[in-house]
């Protein structure tokens, strides 16, 4: 299948664009999708093998920061816009001076449809969540494809699930084989959100987000996700994501993070405590380089690899930020 795929936010922002219309775009349009793709021979219980073949970039992208969303959100309050070049397999852009991203195009959203019985289990699960304060886009009907009482009930497609989704894993690029379990009649397979490059986390809350045309072949593995016990996506590939020396750089700075607070406090095995602050050493680390803290954070986003280091050393855990060096030019 050769599908055509529109940019994360819908076209809503151009190479025209400036810093502060990252501030007043329609979250409610996220994403488009191209899809579904009925799957002869796909039933509940199988697996959809979906081999990607190939993932053409557009000319041009672009990484924003939108208020009250990514992962320092309540650090990074004010919009911010990168618009990118993209050709020759690289990006750049004036608005990151020094800075040339190799790519590795992928589908930052990509999956199949839920069964009924699944979208009111994942709805129900997702309504809890909210009641416990946690942070849920319920469902919206205002710009929902489609809209009405179908957009009512519908799930959002910020986050991932066991169908796939916005899972944002860039080594989803041409070569990697997806194993997704099927949940509908047809499979009913989706995709778009494409990105030209991402760093593992992408922390702001967008990479370098692009339009692309997605190739891929789809195989039905029968009875296998019943087999298995197999409820989530796995992914595999045979060949190097990137060359060796850009998928693990030759020349990195890396900063860490634990599991304790700025103020002193310490957490009890917080992963998520510690990505924050390995990402905001690194950001102080980007500052000292010359760029700004939007600029930083923006780069971050877009080539910094968040790793867990270590899970075991009670009560500390420790996370480390790895900036391949050979970005700056």
């Amino acid at each position: 299948v050769i599908l055509e795929t529109r940019d994360a936010l819908d076209g809503q922002l151009t190479p025209d664009s400036r810093s502060a219309d990252a501030g007043s775009v329609n979250l409610n349009v996220v994403h488009p999708l191209t899809g579904p793709v009925y799957v002869n021979g796909a039933e509940p219980g199988d697996l959809l093998e979906v081999k990607i073949l190939e993932v053409e970039p557009a000319s041009w992208g672009f990484t924003c920061q939108i208020p009250g969303f990514g992962f320092l959100r309540d650090v990074f309050s004010e919009p911010f816009l990168v618009r990118w070049r993209i050709a020759d397999g690289f990006a750049d852009s004036p608005d990151l001076p020094r800075v040339r991203i190799k790519g590795a195009p992928f589908p930052g959203t990509i999956g199949l449809a839920p069964s009924r019985g699944l979208m009111e289990t994942i709805g129900k699960r997702e309504k809890e969540l909210l009641d416990r304060g946690g942070f849920v886009l319920p469902p919206e009907p205002a710009d929902a494809i489609p809209g009405g009482a179908i957009g009512g009930e519908a799930l959002r497609t910020v986050p991932p699930r066991e169908t796939a989704g916005n899972v944002d894993i860039k080594q989803l690029c041409a070569g990697t084989t997806m194993l997704i379990p099927v949940y509908a009649q047809g499979a009913l397979f989706s995709v778009g959100d494409a990105h030209f490059a991402q760093g593992d986390g992408e922390i702001c809350g967008t990479a370098i987000e692009m339009q692309s045309v997605f190739h891929a072949q789809f195989f039905v593995r029968k009875g296998e996700a019943s087999r298995r016990g197999q409820n989530d996506v796995a992914y595999y590939r045979d060949t190097y994501v990137q060359a060796p020396e850009i998928a693990v750089p030759r020349r990195f700075y890396a900063t860490t993070g634990t599991s304790i607070e700025k103020g002193g406090l310490n957490q009890s095995e917080n992963a998520t405590l510690a990505a924050r602050n390995a990402m905001l050493n690194m950001i102080d680390h980007l500052t000292e380089r010359g760029y700004s803290r939007q600029q930083a954070y923006a780069i971050c986003s877009v080539a910094v690899d968040l790793k867990i280091s270590e899970l075991v050393d009670v009560p500390n855990f420790v996370v480390s930020a790895v900036l391949p060096l050979d970005i700056f030019v």
